[in-house]
């Protein structure tokens, strides 16, 4: 698939977002196909050793905390003379290799990191805990059947993809391969026709069409990227396009409690460029708010974050804010 010229007159330009989701998509592709095809490389582009990783106090918030901004990661704690640990332990290590970087696991051991233990209330072992977007949410103790242990990591990464917008995959930046390699020219995807009218009605100014030829393409295959960023865009753009800025501002300005008014404005911010003003704005009326005005408010900044990319950092930043007003 050739990239597509999505240039939107008046609006920030997403150029240089939609590359990095292309690219990202691809990346995801590879990991697909190696999968498919198995062996001990089905991680493609990711070790096992970026999966599975030591923690200690001193790297706690570098290697967890920072990392939870883009991948739920799951602590296993531990120690040597834990005899359910050796049957637990192994047992996640295999899960996360199999879940190829849906999750990262991190292993610490007790008897080395007391007051990590202490932090997070472990009153026995072994005990499993998580960190989504820098908030611990603990998820079970003893050595649980395996059949648990999968349903809980799938509501786990649910969580982090509908209540923090982490969509993002682990990438290893130790990955093999000294020079970048060129990759094949994709073939015609089968939602070409229909991605190239979206675009077109985009540049036409038929937002409504556009939006549903998006959602046409969604409606078969809900994992599309591009069609992903293209409705978020549209949609944006649909939502501004009869709106008085003027008029806008001013509501925002003399009602700041009011998160229709806030909302609104969030989405001028946006379009204006105005990437970090938007996401304060929105984090700053999820705080303040509770009930139905809350969700719309948080609703509304994941939509923001599909605008913008989760790859940028301004969106990692804006996800640990609001994990913590959410908390």
């Amino acid at each position: 698939m050739q990239p597509r010229n999505m240039s939107m007159s008046g609006v920030v330009d997403l150029a240089a977002v939609k590359a990095a989701q292309e690219a990202k998509a691809k990346a995801e592709q590879a990991r697909a196909e190696a999968a498919r095809q198995g062996g001990p490389g089905a991680g493609a582009g990711v070790s096992p050793a970026s999966l599975v990783i030591d923690v200690d106090e001193a790297g706690f918030e570098r290697d967890v905390l920072q990392r939870s901004t883009e991948v739920p990661v799951v602590i296993d704690f531990w120690a040597e003379w834990c005899e359910p640990c050796k049957q637990l332990s192994p047992l996640l290590e295999r899960l996360t290799q199999e879940y190829n970087g849906r999750f990262v696991l991190a292993k610490i051991d007790v008897d080395a990191n007391q007051m990590l233990m202490q932090q997070f209330g472990v009153q026995g072992i072994p005990a499993v805990f998580a960190v989504v977007a820098g908030q611990a949410l603990p998820l079970f103790q003893g050595a649980a059947p395996e059949a648990q242990i999968r349903q809980t990591l799938d509501q786990l990464i649910q969580v982090g993809e509908e209540r923090f917008g982490l969509t993002g995959l682990v990438v290893d930046p130790n990955a093999s391969g000294d020079e970048p390699q060129a990759a094949p020219a994709a073939p015609a995807g089968p939602y070409d026709a229909l991605l190239e009218a979206a675009v077109q009605a985009l540049d036409a100014g038929d937002l409504g069409g556009a939006v549903q030829a998006y959602k046409n393409v969604l409606s078969d295959d809900p994992g599309n990227t591009e069609a992903k960023l293209g409705l978020a865009q549209a949609e944006l753009l649909r939502r501004v396009q009869d709106l008085d800025p003027a008029v806008v501002r001013k509501d925002a300005a003399e009602k700041p409690g009011d998160p229709a008014a806030q909302i609104a404005a969030a989405d001028l911010d946006l379009v204006g460029g105005h990437v970090e003003d938007a996401f304060g704005r929105l984090v700053e009326t999820v705080r303040r708010t509770a009930g139905e005005d809350r969700e719309a408010a948080r609703l509304r900044l994941l939509e923001l974050f599909e605008v913008v990319g989760g790859d940028d950092p301004r969106v990692t930043s804006a996800r640990t804010a609001l994990a913590r007003v959410l908390f």
